[in-house]
Order: structure tokens, then C-alpha cells, then sequence
């Protein structure tokens, strides 16, 4: 935690629409959720365990088509965004039908998920690594010297 750290928006030119700050906006996400899985994949591996090998998503931010195609990018690896994407509700409805018998087992509230759309990753290792390095400048810059 760093109590220090202030919000910016970096590279402003007198040509940036609101647009490009939504978009930036969109990025973000996708900034933030890629170091952290990176992190995790790291972790797993020094662990003995496999890295991550595709993201399943949910949830409202997932709707967004230019947002999972650039996580996809951003981490190398697969996105998939399944039929249903508030799994939140699903979940404890699936829960509540394994409890009264509606469900008879884990396995078949697995085979209920289903695929809608996988997002594979177009940009190359090294674009992507250049703009994630780009990310980590943007944040050290928040932290007051």
C-alpha cells in the first residue's frame, strides 16, 4: 500500500477527446488485472504449478469486446467470456440447487458452463511487454518523491 500514490492521467496532447479517456479508462482494467494474474502465474510456477493458461471472466466490465481483446493481449493467454456472465447470482443459485437435489453433483453444475466468446491474443510478446512497461512507468509516477 501506498498512501503517497496519487491518481493521473499521462500523456494528455490537445487532441485527447474524452474518448481516448474512456478509453484509457478501459485499459486500466485490463493494466491492472494483467500484473496481478502475472504475479500469480509467477507465484504458481515458483510453487511447482503450471502458469495460468486462459482467463474465464465475468461480470459487467466482461460485455466489453475491446476490453477482453486487449487483456487477451496484454496477458498472452486466451480470455473466455461465457453465456452467462453475472455467475455471481449463478453461483448461488446453482448452490441452493445442489443443497435441495435440483443439482446431484459438482460436476454437473460444471458441465452447465458454457463458452460465448473467446478472445484470443493478436499482439505480439514483445508489444505487449513494451506496453505493459509503459503501465509500470505511468504508476511509479504516482508515487510522490
Amino acid at each position: 500500500m501506498q498512501p503517497d500514490a496519487r491518481g493521473t492521467i499521462t500523456g494528455l496532447s490537445r487532441g485527447t477527446t474524452i474518448a481516448h479517456i474512456a478509453r484509457a479508462a478501459l485499459e486500466s482494467i485490463a493494466y491492472q488485472s494483467a500484473a496481478l494474474l502475472q504475479a500469480m502465474s509467477r507465484d504458481a510456477v515458483a510453487a511447482g504449478g503450471a502458469p495460468v493458461a486462459e482467463l474465464r471472466v465475468d461480470g459487467g466490465a466482461c460485455v466489453n469486446d475491446l476490453l477482453m481483446q486487449f487483456q487477451a493481449d496484454l496477458l498472452g493467454i486466451p480470455v473466455v467470456r461465457p453465456k452467462v456472465i453475472e455467475t455471481t447470482a449463478l453461483g448461488a443459485a446453482y448452490l441452493a440447487g445442489l443443497a435441495t437435489g435440483v443439482y446431484r453433483s459438482l460436476d454437473e453444475l460444471a458441465a452447465q458452463w458454457q463458452v460465448e466468446r473467446r478472445f484470443e491474443p493478436t499482439m505480439t510478446r514483445e508489444r505487449a511487454a513494451e506496453q505493459m512497461a509503459g503501465w509500470e512507468r505511468a504508476v511509479r509516477q504516482t508515487v510522490a518523491a
